[in-house]
């Protein structure tokens, strides 16, 4: 088993896992009336009673233990015109907010214009998952912004879009 393990192709791997598209969501909060955000590929919806929904931002990310401390975040829903958004989202040390217009929800998270949807929670419970952790929250608002639109989607490293 251990030959196996040293064996582990990380390349490979995220290679093979790239072969599922997944959406793009921008996870946001307020922390001392400062927006804070990152991109993110690892959202689900996890329970309708209660309602439920949980993120994996890696444990590198500089953005989630400031939104962490604010006890609430919001998951905006990017639509396919929104690749920008998600590229000032997925930098670091920037100031990811100078080029996106937002307003707050119920409890400061920035609803970024334009999503296709937005989630705003507080956060429930966390659990160790390798170099990730898993965020659930539990859901206290919800509202489609822009239901007109199609969704940005993510996959083999390349961005798209999907229409029905």
């Amino acid at each position: 088993m251990s030959e196996q393990l040293a064996a582990f192709d990380e390349s490979a791997f995220r290679q093979t896992m790239g072969n599922f598209a997944t959406g793009v969501v921008v996870v946001t909060g307020l922390l001392e009336q400062e927006p804070i955000g990152f991109a993110a590929q690892s959202f689900v919806s996890l329970s309708l009673d209660p309602p439920l929904v949980a993120f994996s931002p890696g444990k590198s990310s500089s953005s989630w233990p400031k939104i962490r401390q604010s006890g609430s975040f919001g998951i905006n829903i990017l639509g396919q015109d929104q690749q920008a958004v998600c590229a000032d989202m997925a930098q670091s040390g920037a100031d990811k907010f100078a080029n996106v217009h937002w307003r707050s929800g119920i409890t400061g998270a920035p609803i970024l214009e334009n999503v296709l949807a937005f989630i705003e929670c507080t956060l429930e419970a966390e659990h160790d998952a390798g170099d990730h952790t898993i965020v659930v929250g539990r859901v206290v608002d919800f509202q489609s912004v822009n239901g007109q639109s199609a969704p940005l989607l993510y996959f083999r490293s390349l961005y798209g879009s999907f229409m029905q």
